[in-house]
């Protein structure tokens, strides 16, 4: 994959990568930026749980599960020190729909966690990662927690 990023003035860059869609990057207001783009870092976190997000609804849809509603959030600390890498990240699957068995969102964490997502596999490496999910009955106007846990590799031997 080739991509370009190019200095726009002070601290703002537009990136392009062989997609051709732009993306514009800045530094906040106390670092010389204009707060005029999303961050590096931010990418980063973004390109994590948007690969695993595209995985998991996915294998979902394939297992026919009746998804209405998907999020997934990430929770990553960063070291105090320069270069203020991510020390360790919680991520949460949260899933909503009618009658979402547990088993197939497991499976699909699973697949992502050790099988299709380059950027899990990559950053997995740097820092821990704890998957998480919570699985939402979808009852209209509310929605009602059925299922939550924590996705624990068992392919992983101590």
């Amino acid at each position: 994959m080739k991509a370009s990023v190019n200095w726009e003035g002070v601290m703002t860059f537009t990136g392009l990568g062989p997609s051709g869609f732009p993306i514009q990057m800045d530094a906040e207001s106390a670092l010389g930026g204009s707060d005029s783009g999303v961050r590096p870092m931010e990418m980063i976190a973004l390109g994590l749980i948007g690969c695993q997000a595209m995985d998991i609804i996915s294998v979902l849809q394939k297992k026919r599960q009746h998804v209405t509603a998907f999020e997934v959030t990430f929770d990553g600390p960063r070291s105090p020190d320069f270069p203020k890498v991510f020390t360790r990240a919680e991520i949460t699957f949260i899933v909503t729909g009618h009658e979402i068995e547990e088993a197939a969102v497991i499976r699909s964490i699973e697949l992502t966690a050790t099988k299709y997502c380059p950027a899990s596999a990559m950053l997995e490496q740097v820092f821990p990662m704890e998957l998480k999910y919570e699985i939402y009955e979808d009852a209209g106007e509310e929605k009602r927690l059925i299922h939550q846990g924590v996705w624990q590799n068992t392919m992983l031997v101590d």
